[in-house]
């Protein structure tokens, strides 16, 4: 079943979108990364052109971001004052990201940089984890135990201005998270990423973070960066499309739960090696689209595209136009309520399993 998408002026099946969402959203709670990187490409691979998908792919991220991050706030695994420090340098970084990607959508190279983003990123991660996958996998089966370094050091730890983070307990230069959240938020502002992949392992070797408060710094910082992100997308481009939005944002909200559940049951070092491949395929798929197959282009005349519209469409195109920025705090909104609620009845969820089987027992 296909819909008109009232900004993207292209025709998707919808339910396929959610199910695929779904999917990523699993695989997301499950490894602790953001299906950015995945959930774009098959954006892309569905017909949606590349800059749309990236635009509304960072409106998705802010809400799945916004119910990870609440449930680490409930929990009290967050280091506020970390991440504000790399969203200052995330700021800087998805403005300049929007330049870019202001510059090569003027001359009309936008999409071929977005899919070559992609293959490169997509390729050197996905083999790095693999490579790592292996190891692990090996190192299990001889029952190798291997010593890690508490903490590396590296020319970036030698900046001035120092800081002290009492969450983190560490004495660290500012300039360190601000170099880190600048590259987040320039790949965030060209590629609709999250950086989580990025993130992650740079508050863990280089910062020196805990690990318990690296997701929830994360996801605390992923949601300044794509709030960013998709107000300069909505106003400059008029490229976030409501309908899309709606759709990505319930699958992976749903999607996060569940992988997050099932997690806490599996070990997801062993699933590692599986989405390392599948990076790779995507990655794989991207070069084989921007390069070898034959573009179909459905084409829609404006009268029977306006015609063929719904009264929410309509209201939605009509809004995107007359009043961008309007239409990309409400985006924004529409992402903070649902990504809040989320994790508001999760935890409600949990608390009265909880209280039920406490009753059980003591009856």
């Amino acid at each position: 079943m296909e819909y008109f998408l009232p900004i993207a002026e292209v025709y998707v099946n919808l339910p396929l979108i959610f199910i695929l969402s779904l999917i990523v959203g699993v695989l997301s709670g499950l490894f602790g990364v953001g299906g950015g990187f995945l959930m774009t490409p098959f954006l892309i691979f569905l017909g949606i052109p590349p800059s749309y998908a990236v635009a509304n792919e960072a409106n998705n991220i802010l809400g799945t971001s916004v119910s990870g991050s609440t449930t680490h706030y409930l929990k009290g695994t967050l280091d506020y004052k970390m991440g504000i420090m790399i969203v200052v340098g995330g700021t800087i970084g998805t403005i300049l990201g929007i330049i870019t990607f202001s510059y090569f959508k003027d001359i009309g190279k936008i999409n071929i940089v977005i899919s070559l983003a992609y293959m490169y990123i997509l390729a050197i991660i996905g083999t790095i984890m693999l490579i790592q996958g292996i190891s692990e996998i090996d190192r299990a089966r001889r029952k190798v135990i291997v010593r890690k370094k508490l903490h590396s050091h590296y020319w970036i730890h030698g900046l001035p201005f120092r800081m002290r983070f009492k969450k983190s307990k560490l004495y660290e230069s500012i300039f360190t998270p601000i170099i880190i959240g600048l590259l987040v938020g320039y790949l965030a502002a060209i590629m609709g990423i999250g950086g989580a992949f990025i993130l992650v392992p740079a508050m863990i070797y280089i910062i020196g973070m805990p690990t318990k408060l690296v997701p929830g710094t994360s996801l605390f910082v992923t949601i300044f960066v794509s709030a960013i992100v998709t107000v300069l997308h909505a106003f400059y481009y008029g490229s976030i499309d409501l309908m899309l939005v709606m759709v990505l944002i319930l699958g992976s909200i749903l999607g996060v739960q569940v992988g997050q559940k099932i997690g806490e049951r599996f070990d997801s070092s062993q699933f590692k090696t599986i989405l390392a491949i599948l990076l790779l395929l995507v990655g794989i798929a991207i070069a084989y689209d921007a390069f070898f197959a034959e573009k179909t282009v459905r084409i829609v005349s404006d009268s029977n595209g306006t015609q063929s519209l719904s009264v929410f469409a309509k209201f939605i195109k009509d809004i995107s136009i007359n009043v961008p920025v309007l239409y990309g705090i409400f985006s924004i909104g529409l992402a903070l309520v649902l990504g809040v609620g989320a994790a508001i009845i999760r935890k409600f969820i949990s608390d009265t399993r909880r209280k039920y089987k406490q009753a059980i027992k003591k009856s």
